[in-house]
């Protein structure tokens, strides 16, 4: 397993690298976002670690840039906690958000997290497609289209709404839905599963009603 861990400060590149190293992954590293972007040119990684605040080009720039080419999870990393800065990471795709200070031990259990989803997403995906009137998705190749047209969903959107109807008519609660689309209850809280299946109604326009909020308790996909 490869990481990639992007910081301008290097006492934090170095803690995450000797503790990434000690379970087993192998690290490389890079001090700003411009960096991070030509080495994710030439090289592939399983996750990036990703600081916001950087000389050069910033976090999210870099991860939009690496995002055109590359689908690669990302971890952020960043000293603001508020939740602009969140929802706007999340919105670019990335899979989660740690402010700091930080704990190593953490990020290494968020990291293991990212991973085991992103591998079990990607041996669940199977050669079939989801058609609901208009509403199409196209399970290998991850594309969702609606009346045609092809709909710019966020990896972690998409994983959402594949969950939502492989489990449809179903009652979901948040915390199921935290721990099987996320792939952890620990470190998560409810109100991730509310921003992105806010983030969802809007993504699928005209079909955002088939999300059904079950109060107190959570949402399905109801046809």
């Amino acid at each position: 397993m490869k990481i990639l861990v992007v910081d301008d400060e290097a006492n934090i590149r170095n803690v995450l690298k000797e503790y990434a190293e000690f379970e087993g992954y192998e690290v490389e590293e890079a001090s700003d976002g411009m960096q991070a972007v030509n080495i994710c040119k030439d090289k592939d990684f399983d996750i990036i670690i990703m600081d916001v605040m950087m000389p050069k080009l910033d976090g999210f720039s870099a991860i939009k840039e690496i995002k055109k080419n590359k689908n690669i999870p990302v971890l952020m990393l960043s000293a603001r906690g508020e939740e602009y800065d969140k929802l706007f990471g999340f919105e670019i795709g990335i899979d989660d958000y740690v402010v700091k200070p930080f704990s190593p031990k953490e990020v290494m259990a968020r990291i293991s997290a990212i991973i085991s989803r992103s591998n079990s997403v990607s041996n669940n995906i199977k050669e079939d497609k989801y058609v609901y009137e208009g509403l199409q998705i196209d399970m290998l190749g991850r594309v969702v289209t609606i009346d045609g047209n092809k709909k710019e969903l966020t990896p972690k959107e998409y994983d959402l709404l594949v969950y939502l109807v492989k489990n449809k008519n179903i009652a979901l609660s948040r915390e199921k839905i935290l721990n099987d689309v996320w792939g952890y209850d620990f470190f998560g809280e409810d109100r991730t599963v509310d921003t992105h299946v806010k983030m969802l109604r809007n993504s699928i326009g005209k079909y955002r009603d088939k999300i059904i909020t079950i109060r107190g308790m959570g949402y399905k996909f109801e046809e």
